[in-house]
């Protein structure tokens, strides 16, 4: 009898719809926890089982039967990732996911192993944090150590009058944790990077070209690799930096590192995330093997395919909700206008600024990648003139 692998997905979001993707073309079986029926990944994957990751008994019914677990989002709780992988491979583990949920502990550990980060205290009063931004020089940035994301739960603050904000109804995340608030100084940045690299667990890594990340409002709009204006030299300390968080925490698949690069020319660790991640989405049509493909294999224990660019240029452009309802009706003037455009949506109803897909273009120049990335992305927000 043919042997059938299976990966769970904890999560029902675009990056579980884009992983289980990747996975039918390796005749891989994906099982889905989604928080709805009609979320993204449900829309796709057959027999998702709806209900609440925060739910042990739920997880635990979920994974029987499969090869591995993995992720969608880093909000499944620490105590059950410990629990669950008595059971089945949880691919990153807990040991090493734990470092994506808790932003207090991700710091200390970045600090433990020497790697470039803001200055920063973890803070478990207003005094302390009041504290901080006396010593640190004013402005500052606190963040809550869990449940924040795409700019919720990070506050910039100007005096020590601002220092009780953060604290306000902050005891638990929704799983019970501890929440503390992790001062950071203020870096004034003149662009965001990211390094993405791929781990499994045999120890095989591969590193793809750093991006350029734009923001807006704390969601990233767009990405352009390789970075422009980034000396080579860097760009690999920066992959190689990468690599060795990775294997310092044992990290298994995707591991993300989000970066500063700060005016006066130092680039600092933002942010790690343990999953695919909207920073290599451009990997899907830019690299020889994907984000989602070389996740999937390194949860299994797969060899890891190549990291390499397709073309000298790659522009990902997301597409945000806006003024055209029928996305799928604009890919007529899309793809008539550019037949080398490729686009991703991914199932949601259109609502104002929120992620319903994006596009990627490829070339030799970046003006001109960018211009076609730009125009396809906001014709599908509902701009002609884009």
């Amino acid at each position: 009898m043919t042997r059938r692998y299976a990966v769970a997905i904890a999560g029902g979001g675009q990056l579980a719809r884009m992983m289980h993707q990747a996975a039918i073309s390796l005749g891989i079986d994906v099982h889905l926890l989604a928080e709805g029926p009609d979320v993204s990944a449900a829309q796709v994957v057959r027999g998702a089982v709806v209900g609440d990751y925060r739910n042990l008994d739920t997880l635990m019914s979920f994974t029987d039967g499969v090869d591995v677990l993995t992720f969608d989002h880093e909000h499944v709780p620490t105590r059950h990732l410990e629990e669950l992988s008595r059971k089945v491979a949880v691919r990153p583990g807990p040991d090493a996911l734990v470092y994506a949920q808790d932003k207090a502990l991700m710091r200390e550990k970045m600090a433990e192993l020497g790697v470039d980060c803001p200055a920063f205290a973890v803070c478990d009063t207003v005094n302390e944090l009041a504290a901080f931004g006396a010593r640190q020089g004013w402005p500052i940035i606190a963040k809550t150590s869990r449940g924040g994301y795409d700019g919720k739960g990070v506050w910039k603050l100007d005096d020590d009058a601002q220092a009780e904000i953060p604290f306000d109804g902050i005891a638990h995340s929704s799983a019970g944790e501890r929440v503390r608030i992790v001062a950071e100084e203020f870096v004034d940045f003149a662009r965001e990077l990211s390094a993405i690299v791929v781990r499994s667990p045999s120890g095989q890594v591969v590193a793809y070209p750093i991006s350029e990340t734009v923001q807006t409002d704390g969601i990233c709009v767009e990405t352009v690799t390789p970075a422009p204006r980034l000396d080579p030299d860097r760009a690999a300390g920066l992959q190689q930096m990468a690599i060795r968080i990775a294997t310092e925490l044992g990290v298994v698949g995707v591991l993300a590192v989000e970066l500063m690069e700060a005016r006066d020319g130092r680039i600092l660790v933002n942010e790690l995330a343990m999953r695919p991640h909207n920073t290599g989405h451009w990997t899907i049509d830019g690299a020889r093997t994907s984000q989602f493909e070389n996740h999937i294999r390194a949860v299994l224990d797969l060899p890891l395919g190549s990291p390499e660019l397709r073309d000298d240029v790659v522009v990902m452009t997301n597409v945000l909700g806006g003024a055209e309802p029928d996305l799928t009706g604009a890919l007529m003037h899309v793809f008539a206008r550019d037949r080398e455009i490729r686009v991703h949506l991914y199932g949601k109803e259109v609502k104002a600024g929120r992620k319903v897909g994006h596009v990627t273009a490829l070339g030799t120049t970046l003006d001109d990648v960018r211009r076609r990335a730009h125009h396809a992305a906001g014709y599908l927000m509902g701009d002609p003139d884009a």
